[in-house]
């Protein structure tokens, strides 16, 4: 019974111990695209596609990052993939019709799901969502 206690105790120490996790904030969303995109309206109001690119970055903190986003209807990828093709599906935002609200509220809903000990894990994680500026970068060998 000694050993149970010992165990518990430990056990409520490492849960007790505070971690420090990293938060992401979005800074701004941005469309080279589209002026406004709070206004906008698809001339047709099922078939869009454009570039989203999410700025975010360490909430309370200085700096940003890009990650970039296709937005579109199902209407406007199956015109995409044509007849015979096929198209990986990452980094691509699909819905039924274009509302900001909507958009904004289901970004803002994934990035406060995700947390990590430092930027670079919660960027990775981010990524998985829009294609991280960094994301495939490699540092050049110092000469």
């Amino acid at each position: 019974m000694r050993g149970l206690l010992v165990l518990q105790s430990q056990r409520n120490q490492m849960t007790n111990t505070k971690t420090i996790s990293m938060k992401p904030e979005i800074k701004y969303l941005h469309s080279p695209d589209i002026d406004d995109l709070e206004h906008y309206r698809p001339p047709v109001a099922d078939e869009f596609s454009f570039l989203l690119q999410i700025v975010a970055g360490p909430q309370g903190q200085d700096g940003e990052e890009s990650f970039d986003v296709i937005v579109c209807s199902p209407k406007s990828l199956g015109q995409t993939l044509g007849e015979d093709r096929i198209l990986v599906g990452r980094h691509h935002l699909i819905t039924n019709s274009y509302e900001y609200a909507s958009l904004v509220s289901f970004i803002s809903e994934q990035f406060e799901k995700c947390s990590g000990k430092d930027w670079n894990e919660v960027a990775i994680k981010l990524a998985r969502i829009g294609q991280w500026e960094f994301e495939d970068y490699v540092p050049s060998a110092k000469q």
